[in-house]
């Protein structure tokens, strides 16, 4: 029976049904994102969220935004900083166990 599936899937990858099908094209193509880029792209969104929720803070003093906005941004803002804490938290837990462990 393995044999059967074995050839199966040889037959398949011979017929060159791969690169017809949406999906399924080589890899190799696709743009590959390095950890750094993805790093600061999350860094730049949680700061751009944080800069929204003070400069709507800042607007609420003033009386230029209606009500919902500002919970909206501040909250936002809240739980973007969470999050980030929650992230730091672990990058810093991981390098411990990293140190921790013996050579």
């Amino acid at each position: 029976m393995t044999l059967k599936a074995i050839e199966a899937a040889t037959a398949y990858a011979n017929t060159n049904a791969i690169g017809k099908q949406p999906g399924l094209e080589a890899r190799d193509n696709e743009p590959k994102a390095n950890f750094a880029d993805l790093v600061k792209g999350a860094a730049e969104t949680a700061s751009s969220s944080l800069r929204k929720g003070e400069a709507m803070a800042m607007q609420s003093v003033t009386g230029e935004t209606e009500l919902v906005d500002i919970v909206t941004a501040v909250t936002n803002a809240e739980l973007t900083l969470q999050t980030v804490v929650a992230v730091r938290d672990r990058v810093v837990q991981a390098y411990q166990d990293v140190i921790k462990m013996p050579i």
